[in-house]
């Protein structure tokens, strides 16, 4: 019988009990895909990760994301949380670099002495926009919260979020969901997943703060969002937000539900060209078994 280790994390959590929750199974290889998406089910958080082998492959790890829904080709805390896993728990002397090879392709991951791990997502790609108006309904706002200055628009490094700036942190709090105006959103443009935010965070160490709402019942909100603070990244650049061609900030999420989360942000536009690293610190939660 295969043994497989197991783990929870709490990923974009300065303390223990915040951030996001990850569970991360090992030596899963043997495991059907039926099976990594009933334990992902099982385990009920907004993902699940399986490393296939702790031998690595092509230079990366094989690795699997799983929500209680479907799998991913890419999801920001999973790999964050599960490239440290692997580097703390699987590698024989514990490194500062690992990649993993997802369903997007290689993400490299980077861990940096003040403990912040960082990864490198695919160049973000930039589509639809959408009427403010309709975008308010789905978040239980009205028009004149969204600035008019960006548009709301579709952005994804290797998954699409529709991206919406507010005007202030005030309405950033009342958003809640409009269960019926979101499924017409969805079934119309295909698009489940909503990443707002404001330049007027609760801490003044931070600059950015985001919610991110989703169609799914299992995870209404989320707490902290790499992959889609990867594509605010992008979207930052592409229309100047802070007036330039870089960014550098602290995005604060996941307050309203209790999770507090702090992502860094790191985004730089050369011609033809924007790169995006986000990051965030892991704290190990727990060890077991699966039996």
């Amino acid at each position: 019988m295969v043994s497989h280790p197991m783990y929870t994390l709490d990923v974009f959590a300065e303390e223990r009990y915040a951030g996001n929750q990850l569970a991360v199974f090992r030596k899963a290889a043997d495991l059907s895909t039926e099976t990594m998406q009933k334990i992902a089910r099982e385990m009920n958080y907004s993902e699940t990760t399986f490393i296939l082998s702790d031998t690595p492959r092509e230079g990366g790890y094989d690795a699997r994301i799983f929500t209680p829904e479907e799998e991913l080709p890419f999801a920001g805390h999973p790999t964050l949380g599960t490239a440290y896993v692997i580097l703390n728990e699987i590698m024989d002397t514990p490194g500062t670099q690992v990649k993993l090879n997802l369903k997007v392709g290689q993400i490299p991951v980077s861990v940096q002495p003040d403990g912040v791990l960082w990864m490198d997502q695919k160049p973000p790609v930039f589509g639809r926009t959408f009427e403010a108006a309709e975008v308010a309904r789905v978040l239980g706002l009205d028009a004149c919260d969204l600035d008019p200055r960006f548009p709301v628009q579709e952005v994804s490094t290797g998954l699409p979020f529709v991206i919406a700036a507010l005007q202030s942190n005030g309405a950033l709090r009342r958003a809640k969901r409009n269960i019926a105006a979101f499924e017409a959103f969805s079934k119309t443009h295909g698009r489940d997943m909503i990443y707002l935010f404001s330049a007027e965070p609760r801490s003044t160490e931070n600059q950015l703060s985001a919610r991110m709402f989703t169609i799914f019942q299992t995870m209404p909100e989320d707490p902290a969002t790499g992959s889609a603070c990867g594509c605010l990244g992008g979207y930052l650049v592409e229309h100047r937000y802070f007036g330039g061609d870089t960014v550098d900030v602290r995005v604060e999420q996941g307050y309203e539900i209790d999770r507090p989360s702090l992502l860094r942000l790191k985004a730089s536009r050369t011609p033809g060209h924007i790169a995006v690293q986000v990051g965030g610190k892991v704290i190990m939660v727990s060890k077991g078994q699966l039996l």
